[in-house]
């Protein structure tokens, strides 16, 4: 695939977080992705998923854990069969009442048209300590 059409897949998806569409993220996606994202161990959704399951399963734990008040992807950048999105959010453990703003990093690898890996590498200090608190008050 061109780097036009990487970047036209990654919007796709983005989009299909927004319009709470699974199945939408799921079919870009290699069967043997590799998922990774940052946490503590104590953090439901850090760590490295594998496979298509296993990534359907972080999203179930992601809008299981926080609320986002925004998700806004604002920079795609390509460069060969990588895409890497910049943005930012404004999240925070769920029922908590309480957000974080959050910048991310996105990086996506694509093999023959699907996304073999994806990685977030990020400091998530911030929205760990909110989530502790939040798990502590409960």
């Amino acid at each position: 695939m061109s780097e036009q059409q990487n970047l036209d897949a990654v919007r796709t998806i983005y989009a299909a977080f927004g319009g709470g569409d699974l199945e939408g993220i799921l079919a870009a996606l290699d069967p043997q992705v590799s998922w990774r994202t940052p946490g503590a161990p104590d953090l439901p959704t850090g760590g490295l998923r594998r496979g298509v399951s296993e990534v359907r399963e972080f999203f179930g734990l992601l809008l299981n854990t926080f609320d986002f008040e925004e998700f806004r992807p604002t920079d795609f950048l390509a460069q060969g069969d990588k895409v890497v999105v910049l943005g930012t959010s404004r999240e925070g453990p769920k029922g908590s009442g309480r957000v974080v703003d959050f910048r991310w990093v996105h990086v996506f690898t694509f093999r023959s048209g699907k996304i073999v890996e994806f990685e977030e590498p990020a400091d998530v200090s911030a929205l760990v300590q909110e989530f502790r608190r939040a798990r502590a008050a409960t």
